[in-house]
């Protein structure tokens, strides 16, 4: 092996011969992600008085199969702002790279300059845009929850299109069609936010989580929740459990499963 610096991992020339590269070279079109392959499903996030509320379950599916139970698709980036991830997960973890490559930049070149959540709304706005007119999109729908520059609730959406959206209440995938009434019960406009406390946020999200259980056949009763305020920063639990939520009532039902009589 070679250890020489400029071809660190080769096969010795003088040994093996010279490197060949030309079978990595290819005359065809660039190929890009056609659909999303392995996803996670809803994403939802509510505001109250003081902050934000935002869940997501832990299952990521292949097609069909719910393949890994344990991927965390809600993502701080700092004290001060989350990010919620619906869709493919490989394009997930690509921009959760982004995003840490971001904030150690921030860190280092901006002492003293903290992104805020409307920040970091902003910035993945451009690379979904800039990534769809390339031909290239990331396949996700995602939720940015937290403070903006003057420490009130935030909560924007954005999706593989770069498209925007605000509102007291938020859900992608399934969610915006089996938890958004749900929570708009809750917080229907901007005026209602103030007479939301935690404990009903919390609440409602956690019912709807249920509900999606239930409904949505790409979901899980194990998720992640999270509560960013001013005062507490993000308080983030990835291991929840829905209490007693199960399909065991469903072996006594006769003609479900294996019969033993």
């Amino acid at each position: 092996m070679n250890h020489l610096p400029q071809a660190w991992g080769r096969p010795r020339d003088d040994i093996y011969g010279h490197y060949d590269p030309s079978h990595l070279q290819t005359a065809g079109p660039n190929a890009h992600t056609q659909q999303p392959i392995v996803t996670g499903t809803s994403v939802l996030a509510v505001k109250f008085k003081d902050g934000i509320v935002i869940a997501a379950d832990n299952l990521a599916s292949y097609g069909s199969l719910a393949r890994f139970t344990h991927v965390h698709r809600l993502r701080p980036f700092n004290d001060r702002a989350l990010v919620g991830f619906g869709g493919d997960i490989s394009d997930m973890q690509y921009l959760d790279r982004l995003l840490n490559s971001l904030d150690v930049n921030e860190n280092y070149g901006s002492p003293g300059h903290v992104l805020n959540a409307q920040n970091l709304h902003t910035y993945l706005s451009k690379v979904m845009y800039k990534r769809r007119s390339d031909m290239n999109p990331l396949w996700n729908s995602m939720l940015v929850v937290g403070l903006d520059g003057d420490d009130k609730p935030f909560l924007s959406s954005v999706d593989l299109l770069g498209t925007t959206f605000s509102s007291p209440t938020l859900a992608t995938g399934f969610g915006g069609h089996l938890a958004q009434p749900l929570l708009r019960k809750l917080a229907d406009d901007e005026s209602q936010v103030k007479d939301v406390t935690r404990e009903k946020a919390v609440a409602a999200v956690q019912e709807c989580m249920k509900v999606l259980f239930y409904r949505d056949a790409r979901s899980l009763d194990s998720y992640s929740i999270a509560v960013i305020t001013k005062e507490g920063g993000v308080e983030l639990k990835e291991d929840e459990q829905l209490e007693g939520q199960s399909w065991a009532f469903a072996d006594t039902i006769r003609g479900y499963g294996t019969q033993v009589n």
